[in-house]
């Protein structure tokens, strides 16, 4: 062997060797995808001057470039500003200012809720060139908190709907399966927050319209005490039915914006006083005393049974973190008429006018008009009943501390199965409907997957200002199992 073999050899091995540790340097110093952090990871890195508003901020905003175009998530994208707030933020830090742990926190807001100086369409033809003068309060509250908006989210039209197919900017996909809807009417909200478009997401809740859209895209859904949050400059369905909540990748992080939301609003008709409190502190609270009711009838009644066996899976583990479970009946309830008249109330003056009624979507149009049929009698008498209702539920707390039922019947369906026949959507708040008549606080956690990989959801129910019950067992249960780390299969 020649020494010239012998330098050759050695110098390919050597090549070789360096090309290794290029490779391994390289994969070493991948850059973090910072669209992963949760919000409570993302706030302690933000405080701890390790991560920047902007770095965070431009990730997500990159993020919806390369992803929304097939989810269809976003109706605006405010780039420009959203990287301004970010800033001007990331400048407040070093002058030794933080506002909280939403400070420097890119959020979106579901295209209902009023910004002053943007455009809010309710997803809807009407209100295609609508810009407000004046923030919804849950925007302001979040701006004041630091929170970064990274644009307005698409929804079902006018909420009123479970869907997010039905809507003037084309419909929302599922994350999990795009030919599936991500439910409604917070759509857009659900399926952002699943596919990391944003750090967390505002959504609004008359019957369904937070917790069906979390539960079928896998992430976590709350409203709170009926009045907890103002609804004030938000769209309307229905002021007795309404609330406004958040969808994250967790049950922390759904604590930590309804801490910023929750408080009194003395120009909202519906809003209500309560000792100011951190929600957030509810999260890791022990949870072994608590008693679990099952309002077995009409909560388990006909439900799929994939969804039904993830619901008694998720008792099974309820079971082992508290003291016992029990079977409950609930008070009657009927409160369409209440919904009905109300929604009528808000859209007469503008189906009164040919050119904005012949901008309705024809499904809306329709349910509209069917509830402009509704009484005063039937409303006056339904309203009765709806508050009787919810002072006679208080007396089932004090025997159980909270309630656990399925989120949703059925998975979610096709699109172009909605669009093309639009679904009876009875099934689709049957489950929920009853706690925002009852106006109790309600959240939906991630509990499994069918066979075809759309997610199922559990509902946990407290009573009235319960709040940090609700968020402490639904941080246990999410800290039992691992459902809620699983991601949709998006490149």
């Amino acid at each position: 062997m020649t020494d010239e073999s012998v330098t050759r050899r050695s110098v390919l091995k050597a090549a070789a060797a360096g090309a290794v540790l290029v490779g391994a340097s390289a994969t070493a110093q991948q850059p973090e995808d910072l669209t992963k952090l949760t919000i409570e990871e993302a706030g302690k890195r933000i405080a701890a001057r390790s991560l920047s508003p902007v770095a965070l901020t431009r990730a997500y905003l990159e993020r919806i470039d390369s992803v929304d175009k097939r989810i269809n998530a976003y109706i605006t994208v405010l780039a420009d500003q959203a990287l301004a707030q970010a800033k001007e933020l990331e400048a407040e830090l070093a002058a030794g200012k933080r506002r909280g742990p939403l400070h420097g926190i890119p959020l979106a807001l579901k295209d209902n809720m009023d910004t002053a100086g943007i455009r809010t369409t309710a997803a809807s033809a009407v209100y295609a060139e609508r810009v407000p003068k004046e923030d919804a309060e849950c925007v302001k509250r979040l701006r004041a908190a630091g929170a970064v908006f990274l644009g307005k989210l698409n929804m079902h039209e006018f909420a009123y709907g479970g869907t997010s197919a039905v809507t003037h900017f084309g419909p929302v996909h599922n994350p999990w399966n795009l030919d599936h809807h991500p439910g409604g009417s917070s759509g857009g909200s659900a399926a952002a927050v699943a596919a990391r478009l944003c750090a967390g997401a505002l959504g609004t809740d008359t019957a369904a319209s937070i917790r069906f859209p979390a539960a079928v895209c896998g992430v976590v859904g709350l409203k709170g005490t009926h009045g907890l949050a103002s609804i004030r400059g938000i769209v309307p369905l229905s002021e007795l039915h309404d609330h406004v909540g958040p969808l994250a990748r967790s049950v922390a992080d759904a604590a930590i914006i309804m801490t910023v939301l929750a408080g009194f609003d003395a120009d909202d008709p519906v809003s209500i006083r309560s000792e100011a409190a951190d929600l957030h502190a509810a999260i890791g609270q022990p949870v072994k005393q608590f008693k679990i009711g099952t309002p077995r009838e009409p909560f388990f009644m006909g439900v799929d049974a994939e969804l039904t066996a993830g619901a008694e899976r998720a008792l099974g583990v309820l079971r082992g973190l508290t003291a016992s479970v029990t079977d409950v009946v609930l008070p009657p309830l009927d409160s369409f008429a209440v919904l009905s008249a109300e929604i009528y109330e808000y859209h007469a003056p503008l189906v009164a006018d040919p050119a904005k009624r012949a901008l309705y979507q024809p499904v809306t149009l329709e349910r509209i008009l069917r509830d402009g049929m509704i009484t005063a009698p039937q409303y006056i008498a339904s309203r009765r009943q709806m508050l009787l209702a919810r002072r006679r539920i208080a007396s089932l707390f004090e025997r159980v501390d909270v309630l656990v039922t399925p989120t949703t019947m059925a998975p979610p369906g096709r699109i172009d199965a909605a669009l093309g026949n639009a679904p009876d959507e009875f099934g689709m708040i049957r489950n929920t409907l009853p706690f925002n008549a009852y106006g109790l606080p309600t959240i939906s956690v991630p509990c499994g997957f069918t066979s075809t990989g759309l997610p199922i959801g559990v509902q946990i129910t407290g009573p009235r200002l319960g709040d940090a019950r609700v968020l402490a067992l639904a941080h246990a249960f999410e800290q039992a199992t691992d459902w809620h780390r699983r991601e949709p299969p998006l490149a």
